[in-house]
């Protein structure tokens, strides 16, 4: 495991350091002295875990998370706790209160160790599918969307529509949602688009569940589907959608 330790304070680092000296399957690849220090080290070196300070100067810890688009495993090292419930919701591994003993760093590295062999086999189960996906011809006809702790692979034509929420690409089907590492970009271009339609820059809809078309403001509108979901249409697209069902 690549580990990058990421403290605005030398002694703290140091101290790091020699902890993690004897951690068995651990390589330090790096040291960083700030928020924006440590943003530019991960996209570099890509480490596996970061050891994560909370409180520095310019770009907090939380904000350093912010800026990756693809996180790598965190465990918070900060002298603080009123921070161990963001914490969390940010998905962190652990969150360490100085002053930590070397077991319970170990234990803490123990666990991010588990959750990468974890994901490094979940991405070796997923390869074989993905691959056939990829043959099967230009439209994707399955996805992979992560369901709680397990991976759900859908039908596509059994989605309901597809929305951006924040940063996260979120599928809706029925009553469930499940995020997918997908852009909606990729996923406009790879589903079939005479079921599939790209409503707006947020969203996409299967044509098939579309009941009701909506007149909003502006000359926007929205879309009421078989679920109740409402959608929206924009007005660019509006054009575009009267064409193909003729309204």
């Amino acid at each position: 495991m690549r580990a990058l330790i990421v403290d605005d304070e030398a002694p703290a680092r140091e101290r790091l350091k020699r902890l993690l000296v004897g951690i068995k399957g651990v390589e330090l690849v790096g040291e960083a002295v700030d928020g924006a220090e440590a943003v530019e080290m991960i996209e570099t070196l890509s480490p596996d875990l970061v050891l994560l300070d909370i409180q520095m100067p310019g770009l907090d810890g939380f904000g350093v998370i912010e800026a990756l688009e693809a996180p790598p495993s965190v465990i918070f090292v900060t002298a603080y706790d009123e921070y161990a419930i963001r914490a969390f919701e940010v998905n962190a591994l652990d969150y360490l209160l100085k002053p930590f003993s070397r077991a319970r760093l170990e234990k803490a590295i123990h666990r991010a160790q588990i959750a990468l062999t974890e994901e490094q086999e979940l991405a070796a189960r997923l390869r074989p599918l993905l691959e056939s996906l990829a043959a099967q011809g230009q439209y994707l006809t399955r996805l992979a969307v992560r369901d709680r702790e397990h991976i759900r692979v859908l039908d596509a034509y059994e989605i309901d529509w597809i929305g951006l929420e924040g940063e996260q690409v979120m599928v809706h089907v029925g009553d469930e949602v499940y995020p997918i590492r997908r852009a909606l970009a990729e996923l406009a271009s790879r589903l079939d688009p005479t079921t599939f339609f790209r409503a707006h820059r947020s969203a996409i809809v299967n044509l098939n569940r579309v009941q009701e078309v909506i007149p909003w403001f502006k000359g926007n509108h929205k879309l009421r589907l078989s679920t109740g979901a409402e959608v929206d249409l924009s007005r660019a697209q509006a054009r575009t959608l009267r064409k193909i069902l003729g309204w």
